[in-house]
C-alpha cells in the first residue's frame, strides 16, 4: 500500500518510485544532463545548505561548501548507486562530509593561531583551552558517527544534520517507522559507548 506524503512542499510517496525525485535526477545527471542538474540543485540546495550551516556555522564558508558539494555531485554522479540508497541521502552525505572537512581544516588553521596566541596571551589561556576542547569533542562525535553501521549512520545524519523527523526519514529511505526508531536508538547507544558517555 502506498502512503502519500508531502515533505517541504514535495510529494513523496512512501514505497513508490516517486519517493525520491533526487534519485531520478541523479541518474540523468550521471549522463551529463545539465537540465536535470539544475533541477536537482533547485530541489536540494536549501536542505543541503541548512545541513552545511549547522555543521560549519560560518555562513560564508557554508556557501563555499555548498558550491563544492554540487560540483562534486556533478563530477561524481556516475558513482551514485540507486540500489544502495536514495539520491537525497547520497547528496546529504556528501554535504555532511564536505562540511566536516571544512570544519577540520578551519580548526587546523585556528589551532595554529591558538598556539601562537597562547605564547602572547597567557591570561586568555582558559578561554582558548575551552574552545579547543569543544572543537576536539565535536571531532570525536564525527569520528564516532563514522564507526556506526551505515543504516544507523544514515538515520542519525538525516535526523540531526538534515532536520528530518523519524516519520520523514522512514518515508525517505523506504523503511518502516519502527525500524527507523530502532536504528536511531541503537545508533545513539553505540555513539554514547564510543564516546564513553554513561546513560
Amino acid at each position: 500500500m502506498l502512503v502519500e506524503m508531502v515533505i517541504d512542499g514535495e510529494d513523496v510517496t512512501e514505497g513508490g518510485p516517486a519517493g525520491d525525485r533526487a534519485t531520478e535526477l541523479l541518474i540523468r545527471v550521471a549522463g551529463g544532463d545539465q537540465t536535470a542538474f539544475a533541477e536537482l540543485y533547485d530541489l536540494l540546495s536549501g536542505r543541503v545548505f541548512a545541513l552545511i550551516l549547522k555543521v560549519a556555522v560560518n555562513r560564508a564558508q557554508s556557501e563555499e561548501v555548498l558550491q563544492e558539494v554540487f560540483l562534486e555531485v556533478w563530477q561524481s554522479a556516475h558513482r551514485f548507486a540507486p540500489n544502495k540508497g536514495q539520491g537525497r541521502t547520497w547528496v546529504l552525505t556528501i554535504a555532511h562530509r564536505r562540511a566536516v572537512d571544512r570544519v577540520r581544516s578551519s580548526q587546523s588553521s585556528a589551532d595554529r593561531d591558538v598556539r601562537v596566541g597562547i605564547r602572547d596571551l597567557a591570561a586568555a589561556r582558559d578561554v582558548v583551552s575551552d574552545a579547543v576542547e569543544s572543537k576536539v569533542e565535536g571531532e570525536r562525535v564525527v569520528a564516532a558517527l563514522a564507526m556506526l553501521p551505515e543504516a544507523q549512520q544514515e538515520a542519525l545524519i538525516l535526523a540531526y544534520y538534515g532536520g528530518y523527523s523519524q516519520s520523514e526519514i522512514a518515508a525517505l529511505i523506504g523503511a518502516p517507522l519502527g525500524t527507523v526508531k530502532t536504528r536511531m536508538r541503537d545508533g545513539m547507544s553505540r555513539l554514547r559507548g564510543e564516546l564513553g558517555v554513561s546513560t
